[in-house]
């Protein structure tokens, strides 16, 4: 139920477009409108393979509304031409800007209206929560999962997606006020640049090795099965593009390769082996499971990585580090309360085990300010926690030994 301060949104009928004389009319009218441009996407993960752009929307004052059908439409150059140097607003954009890139849409300049909210202090984030919080708006959020590959598109699924970009414009201007009065504007704009510089993650060398409950399969043999049944899903589900899960879900292709069954009928009667894909495509997975149980390339156990091993493990392996982990830890935390910054914006976890590890050699501010340079923390986060966390690496070491005098 609404509160009486609340407001609650309806809206007219909308319309997709969905063919390039519409598209170019609409790139037309938004080039004549006023101010930045809201724009939000919508995907259909857990439904298909690929990560690709379903619907786009956008808004901007004196233009309007647009909801467009990507796919239909291809290439959208002229649209990035007439907006491209604009103030572009999203919210969480890290999930949208690759999609958006893949059409041709690309920010030179954004405000994240999630991450601004995170870095003014606000302890949930979420489109709906800050709307109704800065706004006084209630935005219903039960398409969110939707399959947005659907064609048509419900009425009421696009009523859902333009009040996305619509409330953007006003939650901006609302946001950017908080965050010059709380003295963040800086702050803001490194995270946004930082946003909008971060590159593509590389694609993993061995992506099989994320199945969940992998971790209970023992045997380099196994392990080979594994890695065939995932390289089969994974072909078969970019073929049809479809999800990989909802073919034959991770367990199954665990238990398949934990069991090792010996024949066709075997796997088609191990209970675990399910999912909407397991039988239909019995033959693929069969050929899978051969192909691994016959190949002389076998994976390694546990691959070697570059990553520092989990802080539970620092006490034994390296106690110097775990002290300085937790003393800086405890210092950068204070530095985020007082800032009024959720630890993770301020400095990430990651970062700052890293520094803790390797740490410079001297210890000092400066040191300290050019390994979290070199490790990807950004100018503010150094100004706010060089100085604390050289501090509070130099202390643990100065504290006395627990352990008592040698006897004379």
């Amino acid at each position: 139920m609404s509160s009486p301060d609340e407001v609650t949104l309806v809206h007219t009928p909308l319309d997709v477009i969905d063919n390039r004389e519409g598209y170019l009319a609409a790139v037309e009218r938004i080039a004549a409108g006023t101010g930045p441009i809201a724009i939000d996407a919508e995907r259909a993960s857990g439904y298909r393979y690929s990560q690709r752009a379903y619907l786009i929307q956008i808004f901007r004052r004196d233009a309007g509304t647009f909801l467009f059908d990507p796919p239909a439409i291809g290439s959208f150059e002229e649209l990035q031409a007439a907006i491209g140097d604009e103030l572009w607003i999203l919210h969480a954009a890290s999930q949208d800007l690759a999609c958006l890139r893949e059409v041709g849409l690309d920010p030179t300049l954004l405000f994240d209206t999630e991450l601004g909210a995170r870095l003014a202090g606000m302890p949930r984030v979420g489109l709906a929560t800050v709307a109704e919080e800065l706004l006084g708006v209630h935005l219903a959020k039960e398409h969110s999962a939707a399959d947005w590959s659907t064609r048509p598109l419900p009425q009421s699924w696009l009523v859902y997606a333009a009040l996305d970009v619509e409330l953007l414009v006003d939650l901006y201007e609302v946001l950017a006020r908080v965050l010059d009065e709380q003295g963040k504007s800086e702050i803001a704009q490194q995270e946004f640049a930082a946003t909008l510089a971060k590159d593509v993650a590389p694609p993993r060398a061995e992506p099989w090795r994320r199945l969940s409950g992998l971790h209970s399969i023992r045997g380099a043999r196994n392990l080979a099965v594994a890695r065939e049944l995932w390289n089969a899903r994974d072909a078969y589900a970019r073929e049809i593009d479809s999800a990989p899960g909802r073919l034959v879900p991770d367990g199954a292709l665990v238990a398949a390769a934990r069991v090792l069954p010996g024949s066709k009928r075997e796997l088609a009667a191990l209970k675990e082996f399910n999912g909407r894909a397991s039988r239909t495509q019995l033959d693929r997975w069969w050929a899978a499971i051969q192909a691994g149980l016959e190949t002389d390339d076998l994976p390694v156990l546990r691959p070697p990585g570059d990553s520092i091993p989990p802080p539970r493990s620092w006490p034994d392996r390296n106690p110097d580090a775990d002290r300085r982990l937790k003393a800086a830890r405890a210092a950068v935390t204070e530095v985020a309360g007082a800032l009024s910054l959720p630890v993770e914006n301020l400095l990430t976890p990651d970062l700052l085990r890293r520094v803790a590890w390797s740490p410079p050699d001297p210890i000092d501010p400066q040191t300290v300010a050019a390994a979290l340079a070199a490790v990807g923390a950004r100018p503010w986060q150094i100004d706010a926690t060089a100085q604390v966390i050289a501090d509070a690496f130099v202390a643990p070491a100065q504290e006395p030994s627990d352990a008592p005098p040698p006897s004379s």
